[in-house]
């Protein structure tokens, strides 16, 4: 399902397609800098020893694949070392990545991460409302898996989409933990035989709250670990495009199948609440070049106490106090700042109207015309 897209200025990428062989070489293979972001979930290195049973006798389907399997910490580090290494080169300089871990080696690949020159951003618990319990009773029962966000060096201008999360949670800033239920029912994909497709596939939940909150419609997302393709599907749906990585065949054939029957959401559904700050800048006195406020005008303040008149170059002046909308505003409220975009308004047909109203204005036309 290749589908090889050259961009403008870019080299060849095989973009919405399951690249197959090791994720070192594979990644190493790629263009630098091609990438907007990674998500990775590796090998967790769980050194199990020996089968796990239920109380009724039942033996457990844990993770005992020949993948997790490493001969030493030191082994699991180089392994880490190298595969970090070729995505960091993947990444564009404003580029992110998260890595997925659980206590037996989140720890170890934090501290490769900083080692390799990425810069933290976040550590996000996924607090599981559905985790399996502990069967033996000798620890707690391990209910959450860490995630790891960081940009490609400090300083990067990454993409966070702190608005649209705010969304997604009620209006409520978006916090770093996360309660998500595993993937399990009618989600979990199931191989010929009935049996899980992958012991750790990995919810949809999960990678819709990562992609709308740390990439934009048309960024190019990479899965070095893809497995059953879930980053992939989710990608897919949010009209991002993705490649995976994965050397398992088994694997590879569920995400293929998998991802012939997703279907990208509409693309008036795809764009998300953005933060003011990310918003064309419009200077107030372009309000007054055009003509939608006048020389001589009063505004008012919302709250009905000051007046000031509008100036030729933009700038207020009332009770003798002059400056920009947010210094004049400032100063007649005595607080040491002020919006002057919500605080001040004109009278049109004997209505109040917010200055912002302009503004948005300007800004749709802008955006038209982009």
């Amino acid at each position: 399902m290749t589908k090889t897209t050259t961009r403008k200025g870019a080299t060849a990428l095989p973009l919405n397609s399951i690249l197959s062989g090791d994720c070192v070489e594979v990644m190493n293979s790629l263009p630098e800098a091609s990438v907007d972001l990674i998500f990775a979930d590796p090998p967790y290195n769980l050194q199990l020893k020996g089968e796990l049973h239920r109380p009724d006798n039942s033996k457990v389907d844990a993770v005992d694949d020949h993948w997790d399997q490493f001969s030493s910490f030191a082994a699991y580090d180089r392994f880490t070392q190298d595969w970090l290494k070729a995505a960091r080169r993947l990444l564009k300089p404003n580029g992110a990545i998260w890595v997925i871990g659980s206590y037996h080696n989140i720890f170890r690949v934090g501290a490769e991460m900083q080692n390799a020159g990425f810069w933290i951003l976040n550590d996000v618990v996924w607090r599981k409302s559905n985790p399996m319990p502990n069967f033996r009773g000798k620890r707690f029962t391990n209910a959450h898996e860490t995630m790891i966000w960081a940009s490609k060096a400090e300083g990067a201008k990454y993409t966070f989409n702190y608005e649209a999360l705010k969304a997604l949670n009620e209006g409520v800033q978006m916090r770093s933990d996360w309660v998500l239920p595993i993937c399990n029912g009618g989600e979990r994909l199931k191989d010929a035989n009935g049996e899980k497709a992958h012991p750790t596939q990995k919810p949809q939940s999960l990678l819709h709250r990562v992609l709308v909150g740390s990439t934009n419609p048309g960024d190019v997302v990479l899965d070095p670990f893809f497995g059953t393709g879930t980053t992939g599907a989710v990608a897919k749906m949010l009209g991002r495009d993705f490649i995976g990585i994965e050397r398992e065949p088994a694997y590879r054939e569920v995400a293929e199948a998998r991802l012939k029957d997703i279907r990208s959401f509409d693309k008036s559904a795809l764009s998300v609440s953005t933060s003011k700050r990310a918003e064309p800048r419009v200077p107030f006195g372009q309000l007054v070049e055009r003509g939608m406020l006048h020389p001589g005008e009063d505004l008012w303040s919302m709250n009905g106490r000051h007046k000031a008149k509008v100036r030729a170059d933009g700038t207020l002046i009332g009770d003798d106090v002059k400056g920009s909308i947010h210094q004049v505003g400032a100063k007649l409220e005595g607080a040491p700042s002020c919006n002057g975009w919500t605080y001040w308004c004109f009278k049109r047909d004997g209505k109040t109207v917010p200055i912002d109203v302009l503004r948005q204005q300007i800004r749709a036309e802008m955006r038209e015309n982009a």
